[in-house]
């Protein structure tokens, strides 16, 4: 692949997330294969129209789903205040998207409503509860598709990277493993923004940051065990997940997936080998592979983790930011871009951000 710059890089992160988003809404969480097959073809190819009946029914090839919709929210947010600044995003939140929700799955924009997003506002609209007091325990990648964008602000400051987006996921979702691995994926992408590859040394690079103090995670194996910290494990605050087992198992997914002795063929079956449903430790491993796998190709990346079925707009919500941050915006396919609802003004909005980012 050519050079690519730090923006590049930035916008390619963000575009590719929406991409990926878009992509699946028409076969959108299809567990059942042949059921799939029948209704797309034996190849997906593209963006496609959501059969009547189905998720997202009413939405058009190239629309996004309300994933999509919350992770342009958080990038507005980011690009009007300049940094993550949860106050904005919580009053976005309370103002441009509760109103547009009632609580039930299929409803609001995009067609359908994560769990996560349903208890926060029954919480937060039925009950009054205010922020800080309204997650819940979904343990699905909602909030990794919105906080990606945190992420690729902040690529070039991990430590404020992991403390902006460990404190953005626990406003909606508060089990520790899911913030624990929602941090980890945010911060591969930060380091992918800044040019480094997502292969088997990942780990090594990640886990440097961390005995140097700079990430939420703490390791048993420091020397000097007064820099762990006392108390309970909260993942709002920077040094308190248990332990770097997030940081460290994508190392090994990644170096499985550049092993010429370990292959998933064809690569959509990631699916099946790490599992097609919603939860974090389905999703993370399958968008670690492919990332890795297909480094260089966006446009396989994003197709296989489409093709594999199940719920498959988070695999290519993760998979095309981590992968359109190796290849940066230039080395997505026009079509992609251009197929993609106001891909101009999403363009924009990404170029903002990266440029925000760099500074």
């Amino acid at each position: 692949m050519p050079a690519t710059s730090f923006e590049d890089r930035a916008c390619g992160a963000l575009m590719g997330a929406l991409i990926g988003d878009a992509l699946a809404v028409g076969p959108h969480w299809y567990y059942d294969l042949d059921e799939l097959r029948a209704a797309y073809g034996p190849w997906i190819s593209g963006y496609t129209t959501p059969r009547p009946g189905r998720y997202h029914d009413g939405l058009k090839a190239g629309d996004s789903s309300q994933a999509g919709w919350l992770l342009e929210l958080t990038m507005r947010s980011l690009a009007g205040q300049g940094r993550y600044d949860e106050a904005d995003f919580c009053r976005r939140i309370d103002q441009d998207f509760f109103p547009l929700i009632d609580g039930t799955p299929n409803n609001g924009p995009g067609g359908y409503t994560s769990q996560s997003m349903r208890e926060a506002w029954r919480q937060r609209v039925l009950r009054g509860q205010p922020w800080g007091r309204v997650a819940g325990y979904a343990d699905t990648t909602e909030a990794a598709e919105r906080v990606l964008a945190i992420a690729v602000r902040y690529a070039n400051d991990p430590q404020a990277l992991a403390e902006s987006v460990s404190g953005n996921t626990a406003l909606t979702q508060i089990d520790p493993t899911v913030g624990a691995m929602t941090t980890a994926y945010a911060l591969a992408l930060g380091q992918l923004v800044q040019g480094e590859r997502f292969d088997g040394q990942i780990t090594a690079r990640l886990m440097k940051l961390v005995r140097e103090g700079r990430l939420p995670f703490h390791s048993v194996t420091l020397q000097d065990q007064d820099a762990v910290p006392d108390g309970p494990e909260k993942p709002r605050k920077a040094g308190q997940f248990c332990s770097p087992d997030a940081l460290i198992g994508m190392g090994y997914i990644a170096g499985a997936a550049l092993d010429p002795g370990v292959r998933i063929e064809p690569a959509w079956k990631v699916s099946l080998v790490y599992g097609m449903p919603c939860a974090v430790y389905h999703q993370f491993p399958a968008a670690y592979h492919l990332a890795a796998r297909f480094a260089d190709d966006f446009e396989a990346a994003v197709l296989h983790a489409v093709n594999g079925g199940g719920q498959n707009q988070a695999r290519a919500i993760l998979t095309g930011a981590l992968v359109g941050a190796m290849v940066g915006v230039g080395g997505i396919p026009e079509r992609f871009i251009q197929g993609l609802e106001r891909h101009e003004e999403r363009l924009r909005l990404a170029r903002r951000i990266a440029a925000q980012a760099r500074a």
